[in-house]
């Protein structure tokens, strides 16, 4: 399913998760920059549009300034994200320069979601941009946002866009494999659900965990994530990001990850 999903899409929004962003000692993973624009290289001259959601502007922040590592006054994670915003959006630049792909930033906040003219011209400027062969790099405007403003999750944001952009599919990259019944860190014998018709079913069915090191998001907000985009007619998958490849091997099927599937979509007429 997970390659079929991939092969028929061609507008597709892909969330990076911040501890796929982040190497071992917290730092941006530029190996895995490099690896992850190869694979969208590709698929954008085979004709696919692609839009990224990416985490990680704190942790690029503190691969800059270490000394701020311990600061938890909001002014300091603000100024944090803003140092953390250049050195980020300049990673995957380099990263994508080899492959003559080049990017653009946009950085916003809740309430840009809850105005009518400020959707207009979000969906106007992500049409014309993925229409040009450029690839948009979305994350929340930390910078500015407080509790009243802030979206809180990547995982949520990446919903909204997908909506907005009216996206094909969604992919998030996280650090798991994908949903299982229990959490697979704690428990060996979890299982792997390869596919979800029913969210809600599959929320009382399931054991969640907390949230990763680095990220805002548990299995919670990536299950209402898949429950916005599905009720739009949008699928999502979620899986590993972290692994070699993982894109292409997705696209491949020779990686695991969950299929969140459209409930009137199902084969036996599930609705």
């Amino acid at each position: 399913m997970i390659t079929t999903l991939i092969a028929e899409a061609r507008k597709i929004l892909i969330k990076i998760g911040s501890n796929t962003l982040a190497d071992q000692d917290g730092r941006i993973n530029t190996l895995f920059l490099e690896d992850f624009a190869a694979q969208t290289a590709a698929l954008i001259k085979a004709g696919k549009q692609i839009v990224i959601v990416s985490s990680g502007a704190q942790v690029a922040g503190l691969s800059t300034l270490g000394k701020w590592a311990r600061k938890q006054d909001i002014h300091y994670k603000q100024a944090l994200c803003a140092v953390g915003q250049v050195e980020l959006m300049a990673a995957w630049g380099r990263a994508f320069a080899p492959h003559q792909v080049h990017i653009a930033q946009i950085l916003l906040t809740r309430d840009d979601f809850g105005d009518s003219l400020r959707t207009l011209n979000m969906r106007n400027t992500l049409f014309t941009l993925v229409d040009e062969g450029i690839i948009p790099i979305i994350n929340e405007n930390d910078t500015v946002s407080v509790e009243e403003i802030k979206i809180g999750d990547n995982d949520t944001l990446a919903a909204q866009s997908a909506v907005l952009w009216s996206a094909d599919l969604l992919i998030l990259f996280s650090d798991i494999d994908g949903l299982y019944h229990k959490n697979p860190k704690e428990d060996p014998a979890a299982e792997l659900v390869p596919e979800v018709w029913d969210i809600a079913a599959i929320r009382s069915q399931i054991s969640m965990g907390g949230a990763n090191p680095f990220g805002t998001g548990g299995i919670a907000t990536k299950l209402d994530a898949a429950a916005r985009v599905v009720s739009y007619g949008i699928p999502m998958i979620l899986a590993q990001g972290g692994r070699h490849r993982s894109l292409e091997a997705l696209a491949a099927g020779t990686q695991r990850g969950t299929a969140f599937l459209v409930p009137s979509l199902h084969p036996g007429g599930k609705s």
